[in-house]
């Protein structure tokens, strides 16, 4: 109670200094005045300057930069640490000075307080014009500026109705199978002490009640007289009432409260040893582990089945561009570590199977390594790519690569531009672009500067881009576009996206080279590299204005649908496209994976990982990194068959999702079949491997039992193209259902829910931000240190606490044995029966057990002196003797203690 109570004075404190923080809010005629955040209400206008938190949810006004641009870092509400931009509406980007604000009156309309943190729906009235909001304006609360020297907003929610704090929800409560298994002995002891007490008070009250005997007092050795209550015949009741008191005190000895705090003070300790370990210190990044709590030590030694993220967790999140097709023809010669891994299963070199291969010719490069560059093709590298029958297309290509994205690009002192991109995936395409020259340089909210180095001439020439629309990338639409207006005057409509919907939306005359493309993007997939399709088409005049104002249509609609308006208009327009090619990077494995993956196998642990990437690419990325071995049979469950895609063509959603749902219990059905039941083999020789469609039926209430029957008789499970809500219901149903310790592993805030619902939580602090480690139970840097955690200090902690609670206790029975052997009162009696209950799963040494026997043969010829505690006593001994039967090792002690029982059990009926 004491660390709870320091533990709420903190954040108490956290809370006062977080509500007293100072901001400059108008309080009219252009001043503004510091003000503390909980004095902030609706619809004041505020100035915020550059590494401050903002108060509330406000609406960008303006800010120091010309059109109303600032940069704004989210990590606190989605983990992600790149930086955003937010724009102000172009009305009221002028307003950049304090005395502006002197005739300012503006009216905004917007949606109710919510949880959703990517969309917004609203609209200001703006001298007497109606402008559509959206989340470009959007500034939240617990946002941080950079970049920007200061900002202007109009506060819209305050308090609990932010979008942060609608997200906010208490994190589970996780507790120990050992403290729930503690607590149910002390709820089962307390209601034996309270019914030894009410039970020997009352016959206390009835014995003392008929102890006259002619007027006289029968027990004259209690010396009633000599006291005002206790032992009064003619206050029985009182004296019952009293005794029951008495005997709660005596017998709360029986109650071991003690043991909770040693087991605290125990668990502190074992959370400063995980902390302190320096093998589980990350020196490139300067994190520790860390363990957030320390009730789940043990349980780190209890483990039976790990959730693991992929990316980000598994991988190191880095993304390299490493190959590429472009009009049919494949580039780039670099090895993946999933090539690396599949050349070893097939036993084959991989060098001689290169030298065999159309990478015969390559050179060797000794330039200094690029971070998020690893591509490597004389056909393309050193402006050579001029030299390709399809350089118009190369051309476009990188093109595209350096003008579709929302990368902000910063430049130093010297010249050197670096980008701030929203993915790792984005930033490995600009500069890949700039190492092969086409160089994102600068962008505004009206255009975009690329410097291109022309290899003809050998000169870099600088390209100014209008930019006219940006429709951003949506887990949905699984696609981003950009549209454009060349210095030459044509418009373009730049987009990329997953290969699953980019195929469909390709004119007729733009599928020259699909045929190749995708068989480069399956061989991509095979060698663990993430794939986008990369596509183009030039717009008239005439369709981009109606587009846009179907646009700015949705966009300034304040309806619930406005998100699905402004995603059909942008549906509109992205058709008819031309292909170009395909991009392929590499997210390469944590150093120690593979390892650490054997050992835990090795030590019995099943290990599952819930991936959104494609099956191909999961399952590649399971044999390198040792979660799928040679020999092991692969039950794929999967709805990609030609009669479920037939189906899905015709567009019956119900006859789909009958028969989807019933090939599924098929599969599974199937896959039970071919585990033979009671084997070793069982465990050891089948994966599961399942895709997103097929989760979906697959957890649903008649299916998800037949599911887990087959996946916790598999050794490894992938569950391929899962979002985070299948996520968090697979590890539900895997702690609920096995009643076995689940251990969840992530590293974004898309994991969040995952590590909750586990029993044990772990965090990984990498390059998503620190969403999952705030919600963790351990937080870790790498992946390998897993093995560790839970294969040393895991079993460490179990063995300690174990031991702990039934350790030998020696001097703690020498003691109470000694004190018993002179014990004549009741009182002491009753001590030595509540030892005989707390010693329970006692392992006693043969010194102990005969100092206790001698101290119960002791009481019992004391007793004799006193023939009215003969009773007590033999029952009290008839106990001690059963209770030593059950802790005894061996059958012939427990032979022994239970003969003792029954011999005193023979004394009570005789006493009778």
């Amino acid at each position: 109670m004491g660390k709870e109570g320091v533990e709420d004075w903190r954040r108490k404190q956290q809370d006062h200094e977080l509500n007293n923080r100072i901001v400059k809010v108008h309080r009219g005629n252009g001043n503004f005045e510091e003000t503390k955040w909980k004095n902030i209400k609706v619809g004041d206008v505020i100035k915020v300057e550059k590494d401050n938190f903002f108060p509330a949810d406000m609406i960008l006004l303006s800010s120091n930069y010309p059109d109303g641009i600032c940069y704004v870092e989210t990590m606190n509400l989605d983990g992600e640490t790149n930086l955003k931009i937010k724009q102000a509406l172009e009305v009221t980007s002028d307003l950049q000075e304090n005395i502006k604000f002197r005739e300012v009156r503006q009216t905004i309309k917007c949606e109710d307080p919510n949880a959703n943190l990517y969309s917004f729906v609203g609209s200001m009235e703006w001298k007497g014009q109606r402008h559509p909001l959206s989340p470009q304006q959007l500034l939240l609360r617990d946002s941080k500026l950079r970049n920007t020297d200061y900002i202007y907003g109009a506060v819209i929610f305050t308090g609990h109705d932010t979008k942060v704090m609608q997200n906010a929800t208490d994190p589970p409560s996780k507790r120990s199978k050992i403290e729930k298994k503690m607590d149910k002995i002390i709820y089962l002891l307390m209601s034996s002490l309270l019914m030894i007490a009410l039970l020997g008070s009352v016959f206390f009250g009835i014995w003392t009640k008929e102890d006259l005997r002619d007027g006289e007092v029968k027990r004259w050795y209690l010396r009633p007289d000599a006291t005002t209550i206790f032992y009064d015949p003619k206050r029985a009741a009182l004296a019952s009432f009293f005794h029951l008191l008495t005997a709660l005190m005596l017998y709360s000895y029986f109650i071991p409260i003690s043991l909770y705090i040693s087991i605290e003070m125990v668990k502190l300790l074992q959370a400063l040893f995980i902390n302190q370990d320096i093998e589980m210190y990350h020196e490139e990044s300067d994190k520790p582990t860390h363990a957030r709590t320390s009730n789940l030590n043990e349980e780190l030694g209890m483990v039976d089945t790990i959730l693991s993220d992929k990316t980000g967790t598994l991988t190191c999140n880095m993304m390299e561009f490493i190959k590429c097709s472009i009009a049919g023809t494949a580039y780039g010669q670099g090895v993946t570590e999933v090539e690396r891994a599949m050349a070893m299963r097939k036993g084959a070199r991989l060098d001689d199977n290169i030298e065999n291969g159309d990478h015969k010719n390559k050179k060797i490069d000794d330039s200094p390594h690029v971070k998020g560059f690893n591509f490597k093709d004389p056909r393309i590298m050193d402006g050579n790519w001029i030299h390709e029958p399809n350089r118009d297309m190369i051309r476009d290509f990188f093109r595209l690569l350096a003008i579709c994205h929302t990368c902000i690009a910063e430049v130093d002192e010297t010249g050197k531009v670096s980008y701030e991109a929203e993915s790792p995936d984005e930033a490995a395409f600009v500069i890949a672009a700039r190492e092969l020259g086409f160089e994102f340089y600068k962008r505004s909210p009206a255009t975009i500067i690329i410097r291109e180095r022309d290899p003809s001439r050998d000169v870099v020439e600088k390209r100014k881009y209008d930019l006219l629309n940006i429709l951003e990338f949506s887990s949905s639409r699984k696609r981003m576009s950009v549209i454009v207006k060349e210095p030459e005057g044509r418009i373009l409509l730049l987009s990329k996206g997953a290969d699953s919907v980019m195929f469909k939306r390709l004119a007729p005359n733009g599928r020259k080279f699909e045929d190749n493309t995708r068989r480069h993007i399956n061989e991509y997939s095979d060698s663990g590299l993430r794939t986008l399709v990369l596509a183009y088409r030039v717009l008239d005049e005439k369709d981009y204005k109606e587009f846009n104002e179907n646009l700015n249509v949705a966009k300034t609609s304040v309806s619930a649908d406005r998100d699905e308006k402004v995603e059909q208009a942008a549906d509109s327009i992205e058709r008819h496209l031309i292909l170009l090619g395909a991009t392929a990077v590499e997210d390469k494995l944590q150093k120690g994976v593979p390892e650490c993956i054997d050992r835990l196998a090795q030590a019995g642990i099943k290990i599952w990982v819930l991936t959104g990437d494609k099956m191909e690419t999961a399952i590649n990325i399971g044999f390198a990194c040792s979660l799928l071995r040679q020999g092991m049979t692969q039950i794929i469950v999967t709805l990609e068959q030609p009669d479920i895609i037939a189906l899905e063509k015709n567009g019956d959603k119900l006859s789909i999702a009958k028969a989807s749902k019933q090939r599924v219990m098929d599969q599974i059905e199937d896959g039970i079949k071919q585990i033979p039941p009671s084997t070793p083999i069982s465990t050891t020789s089948f994966a599961l491997i399942i895709d997103g469609k097929s989760l979906t039926y697959a957890l649903e209430d008649d299916v998800k039992f037949k599911f887990l029957d087959l996946a916790i008789k598999c050794a490894s499970v992938i569950c391929c193209r899962s979002s985070p809500k299948q996520k968090a219901l697979v590890t539900r149903l895997v702690k609920q259902v096995t009643h076995k310790v689940t251990l969840a592993i992530g590293d974004g805030a898309n994991d969040v829910g995952m590590l909750q619902e586990a029993d044990i939580g772990v965090g990984i602090s990498g390059a998503e931000g620190m969403q999952a480690v705030m919600a963790s139970d351990v937080a870790v840097a790498q992946f390998r240190f897993l093995e560790r955690l839970l294969l040393v200090h895991g079993h460490w902690c179990y063995r300690r606490i174990s031991v702990m609670i039934f350790c030998n206790s020696d001097l703690l029975i020498i003691f109470w044995g000694l004190m018993c052997r002179y014990a004549i009162s009741s009182t002491r009696m009753l001590l030595l029966v509540s030892l005989s209950f707390c010693t329970k799963h006692l392992h006693l040494s043969p010194g102990s057990q005969l100092i206790m026997i001698g101290s119960c043969h002791s009481i019992m010829f004391s007793s004799l002196l006193f023939p009215s505690l003969l009773w007590e006593c033999l029952t009290r001994m008839c106990l001690l003797g059963c209770a030593y039967s059950i802790l005894s090792s061996t059958k012939k002690e427990s032979k022994i203690y239970y003969s003792v029982g029954v011999g005193y059990l023979a004394g009570c009926l005789m006493v009778l």
